[in-house]
């Protein structure tokens, strides 16, 4: 919940800060019995630190209810933890997890001010297919979105 109240973080994602702690708690139950690869649904992947088990962050997927062998990503860094690549570390398994699941497609949106998201996404081989020119309403202003996909054979050739 920490990390998600952050107005930064909040600033890039689907939700307000702060962040109630009771939405939190019932987040967190309902990511506990949910299974990743439920179409049309998003499951949270907790991103910790390998030394002390300090949540970080989280990553996530959702297949697509309408096709499940399409996915699309999404992650979240702490603000004190960013800018130390483990964004990256934490979603290039998740891209190879979900290929490994049978994905086809791979794709991630992320809002076109959000510098240290493209690199993550770029560093990933991630493809940029779009530019959706003040798409989404957030935090009283219309923002750009990008859209970035990577397929599966594009992964398993070195490009990803």
């Amino acid at each position: 919940m920490a990390y998600r109240s952050d107005a930064e973080v909040a600033r890039y994602q689907s939700w307000d800060a702060p962040y109630p702690p009771e939405q939190g708690e019932r987040f967190g139950a309902q990511m506990m019995t949910a299974h990743p690869d439920t179409p049309g649904e998003w499951f949270q992947f907790a991103v910790a630190l390998r030394a002390t088990g300090q949540l970080i962050g989280d990553c996530a997927a959702m297949p697509r209810a309408d096709d499940p062998r399409q996915c699309e990503i999404g992650f979240t860094i702490a603000p004190r933890c960013q800018g130390r690549g483990y964004a990256t570390e934490a979603v290039r398994p998740l891209v190879g997890y979900l290929f490994t699941r049978g994905k086809h497609r791979i794709s991630a949106c992320c809002d076109a001010r959000n510098a240290a998201s493209v690199a993550v996404l770029e560093r990933l081989a991630m493809r940029r297919e779009g530019h959706l020119r003040q798409s989404t309403w957030a935090e009283g202003e219309w923002t750009d979105e990008l859209l970035y996909a990577l397929l599966h054979d594009e992964w398993h050739t070195g490009r990803g």
